[in-house]
């Protein structure tokens, strides 16, 4: 099918004003693919950007980057016309200490597609070669839209040397079921997960964990399957004041402490607790580029029933409605958008 010169995309603007426009086609450059974004899903941090709360996020901004879709064009013989495809959104210097030593994710000044540079809420975007990562002809784009946040998952448990143990998780959100979900493909243990919402609980449950409506009755029933030692490792996918505070009383003696949420300011923590019992803070951002490959993998095993994750899918005229999903939570686990393709 031909490319027309314009696309439909969704714009923010400003605090509260996300606008569907048409707009011009990305320009492939030397070394670029031309991408059909089939899906975006929609995380906190679109959330955040929406409200006008992001701290780097400018207007009009093509937003979303949690994205599966297909390249149209690339010079690149490994990408041919039809690869299904996840962006990663990452973009680093290539020149600090962390980009000179293999850890890219960290850069001095890492910025990412869809807050710093436009994103994939629209029918095209383009990406340099290097970003895509091919997907399985079988791995349905609903699901591999979860490539992305699945990575956040898998680096956080990927430096984790706990197996078989007692794993809890604070926060059962989409990031907080998919740790859960990487630390069981992991070995990592058995997982208890606290999460408030009961859709959530029941989610949780679908997957094969338990869960708990609170943290204290995570902290009761560690106490009880513990001996009252606590938890191997605690996940913190949260990122709240009150769960702060309690981070090291659910976690043993020289256990593991991992900080997946990000706070948005400074939070509580009880670092004498943590001195005492000689406990491990570590704290995760975002993924190295083999997570996203990682989870790829996940993604198209068969180890993990997906259909149980909940994924609910808008079309992108109805983003509003999508971002007020995504918002409250009362619609599945995922919030996804449909952006183009073959469904559109």
């Amino acid at each position: 099918m031909p490319i027309t010169p314009t696309m439909t995309a969704a714009l923010w603007h400003g605090a509260g004003d996300v606008r569907i426009e048409e707009v011009v086609v990305p320009a492939r450059q030397p070394g670029q693919a031309l991408v059909t974004i089939e899906r975006v899903g929609l995380c906190g941090t679109d959330i955040g950007i929406v409200g006008g709360t992001h701290p780097r996020a400018r207007g009009p901004l093509i937003f979303g980057h949690e994205m599966v879709g297909r390249v149209v064009e690339s010079d690149d013989p490994n990408l041919p016309a039809g690869t299904r495809v996840v962006p990663e959104p990452l973009i680093s210097c290539g020149h600090c200490r962390a980009c000179r030593t293999g850890d890219a994710h960290v850069c001095r000044t890492l910025t990412m597609y869809g807050i710093d540079q436009p994103g994939g809420l629209a029918a095209y975007a383009t990406f340099p070669n290097e970003l895509l990562h091919a997907v399985p002809p079988h791995l349905a784009p609903d699901v591999a839209v979860l490539a992305e946040p699945l990575a956040v998952a898998i680096h956080s448990v990927a430096d984790v040397d706990v197996r078989g143990g007692i794993i809890a998780v604070v926060g059962g959100g989409p990031i907080g079921l998919l740790t859960a979900i990487a630390a069981r493909a992991e070995g990592l243990g058995d997982v208890i997960i606290a999460e408030p919402h009961e859709g959530r609980r029941r989610t949780a449950q679908a997957l094969g964990f338990t869960s708990v409506e609170s943290v204290d009755e995570l902290r009761k029933l560690l106490v009880a399957r513990t001996d009252g030692e606590g938890a191997d490792v605690t996940f913190d996918c949260a990122g709240h004041p009150s769960v702060a505070i309690e981070l090291s009383a659910l976690t043993r003696v020289r256990g593991t402490i991992v900080l997946v949420a990000v706070y948005k300011k400074p939070a509580p923590l009880d670092l004498r607790a943590i001195n005492f019992t000689e406990q491990h803070l570590v704290g995760t951002r975002v993924y190295r580029s083999e997570d996203i490959d990682t989870a790829i993998t996940l993604l198209a095993g068969d180890t993990v029933d997906w259909s149980a994750f909940g994924v609910v899918q808008f079309p992108l005229h109805d983003v509003d409605q999508a971002l007020d999903a995504a918002s409250n939570g009362t619609f599945g686990t995922k919030v996804v958008i449909i952006c183009g393709g073959d469904d559109v």
